[in-house]
This record gives structure tokens, sequence and C-alpha cells, in this order.
């Protein structure tokens, strides 16, 4: 469990399918994540958290807001190369929840625990053309443009075909933008 003043990230459960259906059966949400079907029912709620339970190569975390004990979104680090000291993953937040800081708070604890606890040396992630929120995030904390896969996915929330545009962040980059306020 990682904590911060308003948010806690912590592993998936049964108790969050609910929180995971209202979060991602929302076209606005799911359209920007390349393997996250719409509409986004129960049964996938549930198969997601059976693979969290069982990965081996990273992490998967839901984002807890403390005030109340809501699951507003998740985060993830995977996969992880112990070899390389790399990690990949991304964020999504519930869209009731967006705006509010709510994100950066989440992603920014994801980061330090990456390069603090675990030791790595570079994140990679990224983020379809056109969601600019995302790479307007990413730039808060240093992270870099590095290329685009060009039609990369199929996106599985609307069979689009989408580029993806990579970017990273090595550890000697990283800005942190909350130092000792998370």
């Amino acid at each position: 469990m990682i904590e911060s003043k308003r948010l806690i990230l912590r592993d998936w459960n049964q108790q969050d399918i609910q929180s995971l259906v209202d979060g991602l059966n929302d076209l606005d949400v799911s359209r920007w994540l390349a393997m996250v079907p719409y509409p986004y029912t129960e049964q996938h709620a549930k198969n997601f958290i059976r693979y969290c339970s069982q990965l081996s190569d990273g992490y998967e975390f839901a984002v807890v807001r403390k005030l109340d004990n809501r699951v507003i979104g998740g985060t993830s680090l995977n996969p992880i190369s112990r070899l390389h000291k790399t990690a990949g993953g991304g964020i999504w937040m519930n869209r009731k929840y967006q705006g509010m800081g709510y994100g950066t708070e989440a992603f920014g604890l994801r980061i330090r625990f990456a390069f603090e606890q675990l030791g790595l040396r570079k994140l990679e992630n990224g983020y379809f053309p056109g969601n600019q929120a995302s790479w307007q995030m990413q730039q808060k904390f240093g992270y870099r443009q590095e290329g685009i896969r060009r039609q990369k996915f199929i996106c599985s929330a609307t069979g689009e075909i989408v580029d993806e545009v990579l970017t990273g962040l090595l550890r000697e980059e990283w800005i942190d933008p909350f130092c000792d306020t998370i």
C-alpha cells in the first residue's frame, strides 16, 4: 500500500468490481485505453481482478480516495524488467474525479514508488494522439516524447486503429512537483 495525504494505491480486490464498471464503462475514459472494451461489464472487471491476482512482473493499483474510501481510478507499473530496471504502465481516472488533481497525485506516487522503492531507472509510457490531458500530466514529471508507434493498437473500446506516442522518464530527469507534500 502506498499513501499520500489524499490517496491510497493498493491491490485490486473483489469489492472493487462495481467501481471498475463505474469508472471504465464510460467511452470518454475507455477510448484512451488500448485494452479496455466498451461497454465494460462486471465480467470484464472480474477478469481484470483475476489477472491482477496472478500478475508476477508488475503492479496494478486501485487508486482510492481517503476521504470516502472510494476507488476513483487505477494505475500500473507493468511490465517491470528487473534486468533493465525499466517499467511500463499508465493511469486512468473515473471521469467524475478528473480535473481535481487526483490523477497527477496518483501518477506521482507511482513514479516515486518505481524510482525510490523499486530502484528503477526508466519509466516508459504512451498516449493516443488527441489525449492532451495525459501528455500534459506526464510533462509535469519530466517525461519526454520518444517516438510514435504507427497504428500500434486497435482500441478495444472504439475499434479504431490508433498510433501510440511513446514517452519516457529517466530517473535523473524526474521532476517531483509534490516534493514532500504527498
